[in-house]
């Protein structure tokens, strides 16, 4: 059995060698590019290193709803390559997630890599238009990038489709269990006290959201956050 001190020690001395990978990332790339390295073990403060400003990403700060993503299915991630997304201020980008596994194949952190393509999104609509070729642009998903991980969880939960536009006292229990089985999936519920938060930006009690995500869970079978 591997020694949980010497697997830790092991961790540690990957991100140790990293933290110069993430300066010249930046560097290379410019002032359009932010590498993030993220420290898996303590996901309300997985910034471990971050070079440039997309994002507005500090050591210290939480990891985004993506990483939560990739925090919920553990050993099982995968790298997740040039997806586009855009933060809720408009501003586009292109971004890489590099999973970072020990000597036992198991996740522990991420390297992350985000440019702002919006000027070059905007010159290629241009280009398009001047030539007669501009294609309806496709709807690209909203991330939230942010230090406080409540933030980021209440940021998820108030722009689910199921919550947009519509109360929670609106929703019947199947959209509700849809509710908390889709934010299950996306790795809110990975990060402690998170359903706590939940609760609290749905208006419900702390027991109720436990009720529902446990019924949400009953034909899926993912670690519960037990009180």
């Amino acid at each position: 059995m591997t020694d949980p001190a010497a697997l830790d020690a092991e961790r540690d001395a990957v991100l140790a060698a990293l933290r110069p990978v993430v300066e010249g990332i930046a560097a290379t790339f410019g002032p359009v590019c932010e590498a993030v390295l993220h420290d898996y073990r303590t996901p309300e403060h997985s910034v471990v290193a971050v070079a440039g400003s997309v994002t507005g990403r500090t050591v210290g700060g939480a990891m985004s709803e993506i990483g939560m993503r990739v925090l919920a299915r553990g050993d099982d991630a995968r790298d997740e390559l040039n997806y586009v997304t855009r933060t809720p201020d408009g501003t586009l980008l292109k971004s890489s997630t590099m999973v970072l596994r020990d000597s036992t194949d198991s996740v522990f952190g991420a390297l992350c890599v985000n440019l702002d393509v919006t000027a070059v999104d905007r010159a290629h609509a241009l280009l398009g238009a001047l030539a007669g070729t501009a294609r309806t642009p496709a709807e690209v998903p909203a991330t939230t990038f942010g230090d406080d991980i409540d933030a980021v969880v209440e940021a998820i939960v108030d722009d689910h489709p199921l919550r947009r536009d519509t109360s929670w006292a609106a929703l019947d229990r199947e959209r509700r269990l849809e509710l908390f089985r889709d934010l299950d999936g996306r790795g809110v519920f990975a990060v402690r006290r998170s359903v706590e938060h939940v609760a609290a930006r749905l208006g419900i009690s702390r027991a109720s959201a436990y009720h529902y995500l446990s019924q949400a869970r009953a034909a899926q079978g993912p670690a519960a956050d037990t009180p």
